[in-house]
């Protein structure tokens, strides 16, 4: 091989915060070649994709929309990443917290309660946590791997938000449509700004992100959750209790991922339906990592998050392309985003059986030396 990677002594601080940046300067740049490939202006597709959906107030209060559910997943992703605990469920917690939090709802379409949102939004975000301390049970008593155990209850939440839409929960005068009957008002997000879907959901997420960020920051908590994802064994000999913050992570996860959940039916979508999520769960561990699992990161990476999904769906009405782009830009951004994280740790050096072919060696160079001294006594 040409090139190695040889360890660096320290870790890379500068590469911590510009590998997110160069990961976007490099998926603009695969974009553009993708877009020139099918035919298509790059800059104008670029655009349409990036700057269109943000060019008027509409759009920004529709970003908002769209980052609030990204937001909240991510910020609990990143209790979780903190301390290692590799939570790949936020989507399926997301839409337990929907699906409990929709059903609450749909108990009160005879009611006005002063209540009854509060209780709504009560039971999304403690149905989340009910749905992410399988995880945790699974995980401290019986040393299973979160990864598997998530990632598997993500599809058993899925399939039950299906079962229920078709089944006991579908509205009998909607025309045998999958969906629930619309909710109220007493159990809908008011809005922040009128001729706008923006809803009171992005001021649950900015209350979270300062939270997270004091939990995190300034809490002895906080610097538990640290230690343990640094070195398990100084947690252990500090006398930290891994079980409880195992615990602690996920169900705060499991807590705000079910709030974004039941945000989304009692907000923008006003019923439960089988496409509550377009897959925000899965979208918020991207967003955790291009964040640095710091809240303020998480914030600017979930309005760009928001702007992906935004622009896709401008560039498929607009310029007739698939929506898979919005996946596939996510894909890209995830893969150049691991492939530059690997400069944090590891700098780029020359493959010494290649600098062995440039560079002649000091034997050469003297037999080199000696043939020229022997031509020209001769």
């Amino acid at each position: 091989m040409i090139f190695k990677l040889e360890r660096r002594v320290d870790d890379s601080r500068w590469m911590a915060y510009l590998s997110p940046i160069l990961a976007g300067t490099l998926t603009l740049i695969t974009g553009s070649i993708l877009f020139w490939a099918l035919g298509k202006d790059p800059l104008q597709t670029l655009y349409t994709f990036f700057i269109a959906p943000v060019s008027d107030l509409y759009g920004w209060t529709e970003l908002g929309v769209k980052a609030a559910p990204i937001m909240l997943c991510a910020l609990g992703l990143a209790v979780c990443y903190r301390g290692k605990v590799w939570n790949i469920g936020a989507e399926g917690q997301l839409l337990f917290g929907a699906l409990v939090g929709g059903g609450v709802a749909l108990q009160f379409l005879e009611s006005d309660s002063a209540f009854a949102l509060p209780l709504v939004l009560v039971a999304g975000a403690l149905a989340g946590m009910a749905w992410a301390a399988i995880p945790a049970l699974l995980k401290t008593h019986f040393n299973t791997n979160e990864i598997l155990t998530t990632i598997m209850l993500n599809y058993i939440a899925l399939n039950l938000l299906l079962f229920s839409v078709h089944g006991p929960l579908k509205d009998p005068g909607g025309f045998n449509f999958p969906e629930s009957a619309l909710f109220t008002e007493a159990v809908t997000l008011p809005l922040l700004l009128e001729d706008s879907r923006m809803h009171i959901g992005i001021l649950f997420a900015l209350f979270a992100l300062v939270a997270v960020w004091v939990l995190l920051s300034k809490t002895f908590v906080g610097f538990q959750i640290k230690v343990l994802g640094l070195d398990t064994r100084a947690a252990h000999f500090a006398g930290f209790k891994e079980r409880r913050l195992v615990w602690l992570a996920l169900l705060l996860s499991g807590a705000l991922a079910g709030l974004a959940g039941v945000c989304e039916v009692t907000g923008p979508i006003g019923q439960l339906v089988p496409q509550v999520s377009p897959g925000y769960g899965y979208a918020a561990i991207i967003v955790a990592f291009l964040g640095r699992l710091h809240p303020v990161g998480i914030l600017l990476s979930s309005m760009l998050m928001a702007l992906i999904y935004i622009g896709g769906e401008l560039v498929q009405i607009e310029l007739n392309l698939p929506l898979a782009l919005t996946g596939l830009f996510q894909g890209m951004l995830l893969f150049f985003l691991l492939a530059c994280d690997v400069l944090i740790a590891y700098r780029i050096r020359l493959s010494p059986r290649f600098s062995a072919l440039r560079k002649p060696s000091s034997a050469a160079l003297v037999n080199g030396a000696d043939a020229n001294l022997s031509t020209h006594s001769q």
